[in-house]
């Protein structure tokens, strides 16, 4: 029973730890505006994209892609080598051909028709369970659908999240990126998840930067688990720190 409050009282201090760092967020950025008519077969491919490259390498390889192919049906009847020149600005571009390829094709022997409008009637445990078993589409991508595309209670956790999270102590520094989407799920305030993750992203590229963060100026050093541990002297300093 001790165990159990002790496990209660820790994830009651994580989830106000979080929505304090919430609000300092929206404090210093301002509270970002949800783009409305966005196609979750856009977003999902565009996320898709995403996998192991940067947002500048990403747009170059979906504008790509849409400038090549004025619709979905185009890309689905595309021959693999066209696909492939299209998006190889984003990387791993014959990887990512077929597996555009192969979710498209799923999509149009499922629904007669190359949308994902179907999913919008679905809760988000049955989207997990129906478009999750697809080739490519992780925890990540299935998150950046759920709150850009349908405009859901979802936190994706990219690589920036990840360091940034670690950094401030609200992500455990043994866990992935992957094992973070579970963790986190309970901890973010409601209705701000979409706050949060972009203003996480501009703090990070702004402040938090990988490889020399300023700290000493920045606005969450006393949120900031990495910090403390300086303080305390039982940390590098943040500027010495090599991460991700």
């Amino acid at each position: 029973m001790r165990r159990s409050r002790e496990q209660w009282q820790g994830h009651e201090q994580r989830k106000s730890e979080l929505r304090n760092i919430t609000l300092l967020l929206e404090k210093k950025f301002g509270i970002p505006r949800r783009k409305f008519g966005e196609d979750p077969l856009d977003i999902l491919m565009e996320t898709l994209l995403s996998q192991n490259t940067n947002d500048r390498n990403r747009d170059k390889a979906f504008q790509g892609l849409k400038k090549r192919f004025p619709n979905w049906e185009d890309v689905l009847k595309a021959k693999s080598r066209r696909i492939v020149s299209a998006i190889r600005p984003g990387g791993l571009a014959e990887q990512k051909a077929g597996r555009i390829h192969k979710i498209l094709y799923w999509i149009k022997r499922r629904e007669g028709r190359l949308s994902l409008s179907f999913i919008r009637k679905m809760n988000s445990k049955e989207i997990r369970e129906t478009v999750g078993i697809l080739k490519g589409i992780g925890p990540k991508t299935l998150h950046c659908l759920l709150l850009f595309g349908l405009g859901r209670d979802a936190f994706p956790v990219d690589t920036h999240i990840h360091r940034i999270g670690q950094r401030l102590g609200f992500i455990p520094e043994w866990m992935s990126a992957d094992k973070a989407h579970e963790w986190l799920a309970p901890l973010i305030p409601k209705r701000k998840s979409l706050s949060l993750h972009l203003n996480l992203i501009r703090f990070g590229r702004e402040v938090c930067k990988v490889k020399n963060p300023q700290c000493s100026a920045c606005f969450l050093k006393e949120e900031c688990a990495l910090f403390q541990r300086v303080l305390s002297g039982t940390s590098l300093s943040p500027e010495k720190l090599r991460r991700n």
